[in-house]
C-alpha cells in the first residue's frame, strides 16, 4: 500500500522547472558543459524533450539570456547558433549549485545522447526493403567522405522485426560495426577430424 501511494505521488509530482532564474543557470550550465555552439532548435529539443523545463519559461529564459549578454546568437556557415558568453560561463560555474545536480545531469546526458544520435544518423543509413516474403534491413556504415565502410542486408520476416533490427543497431552503431568486424576477423576455418579412429 505504501509503495502504491509513493508511486502515485511520483506520477503527479511536477518535475518541470518553472522558475526562470533556475532555468537561466541550467541553460548556461548545459552550454558550458557541451563546450560548443548549439543551434536554437537543438537547444529547444534537448531542454523541452527531457520534460525538465516548461516551454513558456524556456522561452522567457532564452530571451533573458540573450538580452543580458549571457548568450549570443551567431551565424556560422549560414546557420544560427547560440554561443555562451563570458558572463554565461561565470553563471554556469558560480551558480550551478542553485540547481539540483539531478536536473543538471539529466540535461547534460540528454544533450550528449542527442548529439551522439545526430552523429550516428550521419554515419549509419538504414532503409527497409520489402521482399515477396519479408523485408531486408539495409545497413550502410559510412566514413567521413560518404564512402561505404560496410554495406549489409539483414533479413526479417516482417516490417516490425525489420524495424526492431534497425532500432537496435541505432542504439550503438559503432558497437554493431565493431562486433561485425571482430567476428569477421576472428572467424577461422572449421576444424576437421582427420584421425584414424
Amino acid at each position: 500500500m505504501l509503495d502504491e501511494n509513493i508511486h502515485k505521488m511520483v506520477e503527479h509530482a511536477n518535475t518541470q522547472i518553472e522558475d526562470v532564474p533556475t532555468i537561466n543557470i541550467l541553460l548556461c550550465y548545459l552550454l558550458y558543459k557541451i563546450k560548443k555552439p548549439i543551434q536554437p532548435d537543438q537547444l529547444y529539443e534537448i531542454a523541452i524533450g527531457t520534460e525538465t523545463i516548461n516551454y513558456f519559461y524556456y522561452q522567457d529564459s532564452v530571451n533573458y539570456l540573450k538580452s543580458n549578454g549571457l548568450i549570443r546568437s551567431e551565424t556560422i556557415d549560414g546557420t544560427e547558433y547560440f554561443v555562451l558568453e563570458k558572463k554565461g560561463i561565470v553563471c554556469a560555474k558560480q551558480l550551478k549549485s542553485y540547481v539540483p545536480k539531478s536536473y543538471r545531469d539529466k540535461l547534460v546526458l540528454a544533450a550528449l545522447r542527442y548529439f551522439a544520435k545526430i552523429k550516428y544518423e550521419q554515419e549509419i543509413k538504414i532503409e527497409y526493403i520489402p521482399l515477396e516474403k519479408g523485408y531486408y534491413t539495409h545497413v550502410r556504415c559510412l566514413d567521413d567522405d560518404e564512402s561505404d565502410l560496410m554495406d549489409l542486408k539483414l533479413f526479417a520476416p516482417d516490417m516490425t522485426q525489420a524495424k526492431l533490427i534497425g532500432e537496435k543497431i541505432m542504439l550503438n552503431p559503432s558497437g554493431f560495426y565493431g562486433k561485425v568486424i571482430e567476428l569477421a576477423l576472428s572467424n577461422t576455418e572449421r576444424d576437421y577430424d582427420l584421425s584414424d579412429n
